[in-house]
Formats: structure tokens, C-alpha cells, sequence
């Protein structure tokens, strides 16, 4: 894997990939709000040699950093497909978690004919008709609580309370670590990245996926309502949803070669 830059008007984005390769599809990985691109450690180890693969360091986060936060989530779908136009990948598969999930559907909004699939773990659907005006009012001022909330409270709860195994509470703790000492950066990460979440529902647009796309969710995911958004998501769609047995939010990291083997299908299945 090789680390690459991309300059925007808000500073460069830091973001990994291998040479290309003859046999399929693109994986392009999106990282969750806060973390970088060791969230996909397991996934990069597995597929570098089958495919192209590339991950990336979501502005603002780790190594792309400083970076100006004046910019919304139609932005980061803009700059990613930059990055993708320069690589020369023109029919991805996006992978997001989370946040990462998110930022695939405005991609899907934005640019539906180039997209190849897309696959969604640990995240919800970014329509405005699955939120109440309540949560969203609680999106736009959630940087507050992160910026007076213990850090070690903060560090505990950010790790056990996204990953269930051994190997991804550790893995968080080591990526939440990167703002150990600057917790005001951290809560400028969080609040933005939800107010960019709330503006994108409250624009109201249809985000449809109409690609092949599959949606995969930890059992024991306890971030939000994530369970029951991913419920909804697929009995409204009927974008087929596969839960992960034991895993938490971070299904990835709780269950990769579960989560590996999803992707492989998914893929022959294309």
C-alpha cells in the first residue's frame, strides 16, 4: 500500500492504495467518524492482493490534519471522487462504516452512474423521513458534550462501547489516541462530523442506491439506534441486511473474517 495526498481549498487528504489490478472491482474503504484507516486493517491484509483496494483518512482525521472545517459532506463525496478520478478507478465498490456509510450514500446521490456496489456496516440511512427533528436538533450540539466529557470516561466508553472483541477495543483505543492530549480537537472532529450528518438529512434528498448494495450490522451495535435504523433501512429498501453475530459497532473489527467473507460474495455476486 502506498500513502498518497490530495490537496483541497481545506487542506490534503491522506489516503492508501495498491497498484491496480486486472480481476475486479475497486474496494474503496470509509472509515467511521473518528476513526482513520486502521479501522480497515483486516479487510486491506485480505484484499490487497485480489483487488484494487484504497482507504482513506476522512478530512480532518489523523494524517489529514490540519485541515480547515469548512466543509460539508457533499464536499467529502466530491474530494473522494477526486481521488478516485486520479486513480483511475471508475466503478467502485464503496465499503463505509459508520459515518463512512454515510458519506457512500451522498456519493450514491451524487454521482449514481459510477458507482459499481455498495456496502454499509454499522451505518443508517441518510433520508430525513427515518429521524425525528429531535435527534437531528441533538446532532447539530453534540461537540459540547464531547469537549466536557472526562477524556478518560470518553476513552473508555469510545472503545468498549463500539467493539466487543479483544482486538477492536484495542485497535480504537490506539486510533482514539491519536488526540490524546487535545480532546478539543477530538470534540471539533465529533460536533462537525454530526452537524455535516444533520444538514445532509435536513437537505431532504432522496440518496436512493441504485447499485447492488448490502447492509451489515452487528447484533450488539449500541451506538445510537443503529439496530433499529439498519431494520428499517432494509424493510423499507429491501437492500438485503446480514447481521453479525457477537459484534458490536465496529463489525469489522469484531468479526473480519465473517465481514471478509461477506465481501468476497458480494463481490462474485457483481
Amino acid at each position: 500500500m502506498e500513502e498518497k495526498l490530495y490537496a483541497t481549498p481545506c487542506g490534503a487528504i491522506h489516503y492508501w492504495t495498491n497498484a491496480a489490478q486486472d480481476s475486479g472491482p475497486a474496494l474503496v474503504f470509509l472509515p467511521g467518524l473518528t476513526a482513520d484507516h486502521r479501522l480497515f486493517d483486516r479487510q486491506i491484509a485480505h484484499f490487497e492482493g485480489q483487488c484494487r483496494v484504497l482507504v482513506w483518512d476522512a478530512p480532518e482525521h489523523a494524517a489529514s490534519w490540519p485541515f480547515a472545517p469548512s466543509f460539508d459532506l457533499r464536499d467529502k463525496a466530491r474530494w473522494l471522487d477526486g481521488i478516485l478520478t486520479r486513480e483511475g478507478i471508475a466503478a467502485p465498490v464503496l465499503v463505509g462504516q459508520s459515518m463512512g456509510g454515510y458519506v457512500g450514500q451522498m456519493y450514491a446521490q451524487l454521482f449514481p452512474e459510477k458507482l459499481r456496489g455498495f456496502i454499509a456496516i454499522d451505518s443508517a440511512p441518510l433520508q430525513r423521513e427515518y429521524v425525528t427533528a429531535a435527534e437531528i436538533w441533538l446532532l447539530k450540539r453534540m461537540e459540547p458534550v464531547y469537549r466536557h466529557y472526562p477524556w478518560k470516561s470518553l476513552l473508555k466508553s469510545g472503545t468498549r462501547g463500539v467493539a466487543t472483541s479483544a482486538y477492536g477495543r484495542a485497535l480504537m483505543r490506539d486510533i482514539m489516541m491519536t488526540y490524546d492530549g487535545d480532546q478539543a480537537r477530538y470534540a471539533r472532529i465529533s460536533g462537525h462530523g454530526f452537524r455535516m450528518l444533520a444538514e445532509a438529512m435536513e437537505a431532504d434528498l432522496p440518496y436512493a442506491i441504485r447499485c447492488p448494495a448490502l447492509l451489515i450490522c452487528g447484533e450488539k451495535d449500541r451506538a445510537g439506534s443503529c439496530v433499529r435504523y439498519n431494520r428499517a433501512w432494509h424493510r423499507r429498501t429491501g437492500i438485503p441486511i446480514e447481521w453479525i453475530r457477537g459484534a458490536g459497532h465496529n463489525a469489522n473489527t469484531d468479526a473480519p473474517e465473517t465481514v471478509n467473507a461477506l465481501i468476497e460474495t458480494f463481490l462474485r455476486d457483481l
